[in-house]
């Protein structure tokens, strides 16, 4: 098994892409979804799929944003592509969204705010809460390595959350 590289090797272009899953992620939020958005950009910088959460328009308990872009994405794109693409998340994924990134073959996730804090956002409520298990945790499971950077731009990230979680 491998473990997740930890460069933390995070660039302005990963911030300029980042700033553009947290848009999704108020694209989200504005249509009564859950405010996460993602965003897969190839290793040449072509932007391969954008998605934000979708579960209460589709009723899709899996229509996550990460897992959205990784289907829009996975449609179009070799696994060699993906390969090397890169995975832009408001939030840190969860172990499901983690899934789907290890299945696509996706070697570089960049995430904003962490699962810890989101935890305070989402409140004690059984409906909100998540599997308490870092996406790290998942990653390191992989035969292959996957490189994990976040939680970053966390005051960007959470602004979404602020006001629309309920305790």
């Amino acid at each position: 098994m491998s473990t997740t590289m930890a460069t933390n090797a995070f660039t302005g272009q990963d911030g300029l892409y980042l700033q553009q899953a947290i848009a999704w992620s108020c694209t989200a939020r504005k249509r009564g979804n859950r405010p996460f958005g993602a965003l897969i950009v190839s290793g040449q910088g072509d932007v391969l799929a954008e998605a934000y959460c979708n579960t209460t328009e589709t009723g899709d308990c899996t229509g996550h944003a990460e897992t959205n872009a990784v289907r829009e994405a996975s449609l179009r794109t070799s696994r060699e592509v993906l390969a090397r693409a890169t995975l832009y998340s408001s939030a840190e994924p969860c172990v499901m969204c983690a899934g789907a990134i290890f299945w696509s073959g996706i070697q570089r996730v960049v995430f904003g705010i962490d699962a810890v804090s989101l935890r305070v956002f989402r409140g004690e409520r059984s409906e909100q809460r998540d599997a308490e298990l870092s996406c790290r945790d998942v990653f390191a499971a992989s035969p292959h390595p996957i490189e994990c950077i976040g939680p970053v731009m966390v005051h960007e990230a959470s602004e979404p959350h602020r006001g629309f979680w309920k305790s």
